[in-house]
């Protein structure tokens, strides 16, 4: 009896940690029962019926990354590229995930790859390198649809590396080249001829300011000798005036001013190098002093 109850006590006990299930945070267990689906435990501690129970499929619920292999793609234009990338999904529904496919990853990778044929295959080599984002949001569209009755949710699909080959490479580059210069040649040519346009303009507004100060130069002259030729009027007609009133003071500037124009000529003559000749130092100061009290008498009249 002793034997039977410990044989009753251990088999309650194995009883007892086989109806209890504890399922880690972002896991889900699925239950079969007689290899039928049940329900599905959550993370925490969970009970099943022990022996008619057990757990089916222990399904990873995070967010999952998977590189996708490498593979060679003929472009619409018959372009041979390689190209390889990466796809994020999620698990939403561990049921349908553990039943409604087989082989859950491996058929996610192998409908990535298939639908990166179609898509990049149906675009030109130019396209595939210049629209890598509507490539992506194509491939996630399709792909996420494809997917959503085994129960998952596709988050993301990079294109990781495109990569033609080497002697079409080595074209693009000489295209490029060749463009840059056509670019370079073109800036070169359109700022020469704004050099040239700013050096006209500058040339023509340079003639403008020049012929502006000839003109100004011109009106200053002109008045200069209006000024001056007034003076000489006004001079000539107050000489005039003491002459006529018989001031010998008027005579005597008459013949000063000759006397010092004529000193002037020989002294500023080309082929004058030395001149010696008798001056009359009392005649000249005489003359200026005649021109002093002429100026007087002028003063004198006017006041």
């Amino acid at each position: 009896m002793g034997t039977f109850a410990l044989v009753i006590l251990g088999f309650a006990i194995l009883l007892v940690f086989m109806s209890v299930k504890s399922v880690p945070q972002g896991m889900e267990y699925t239950v079969e029962r007689f290899g039928r689906y049940t329900n599905t435990l959550t993370p925490g501690l969970n009970i099943i019926m022990p022996i008619i129970d057990r757990i089916g499929n222990k399904l990873n619920m995070m967010e999952q990354v998977r590189d996708v292999p490498s593979q060679e793609i003929i472009t619409k234009d018959n372009a041979m590229v390689t190209v390889d990338g990466v796809v994020f999904f999620q698990v939403m529904d561990a049921a349908k995930a553990s039943y409604e496919v087989n082989q859950l990853e491996i058929a996610v990778l192998n409908l990535v790859m298939t639908n990166i044929r179609t898509v990049m295959g149906s675009m030109d080599l130019d396209e595939l390198l210049s629209k890598r984002d509507e490539i992506n949001a194509r491939l996630l569209n399709v792909v996420d649809d494809a997917t959503s009755p085994w129960g998952l949710k596709v988050t993301r699909i990079e294109i990781k590396d495109i990569a033609p080959p080497r002697d079409l490479v080595d074209a693009m580059a000489r295209q490029m080249k060749a463009e840059r210069e056509k670019r370079a040649s073109i800036l070169e040519a359109e700022g020469l001829r704004q050099a040239e346009i700013l050096r006209a303009e500058g040339e023509k507004q340079g003639a403008i300011l020049d012929a502006e100060g000839r003109k100004e130069a011109a009106y200053r002259d002109a008045e200069a000798r209006e000024r001056l030729a007034e003076a000489e009027a006004t001079a000539t007609k107050v000489v005039s005036e003491a002459i006529a009133n018989g001031s010998v003071q008027a005579i005597n500037y008459f013949v000063a001013q000759k006397y010092v124009e004529s000193l002037k000529e020989i002294a500023t003559a080309d082929n004058s190098k030395l001149v010696l000749m008798p001056l009359e130092a009392g005649s000249v100061i005489g003359a200026l002093g005649g021109i002093s009290e002429l100026a007087k008498e002028a003063m004198t009249k006017k006041g």
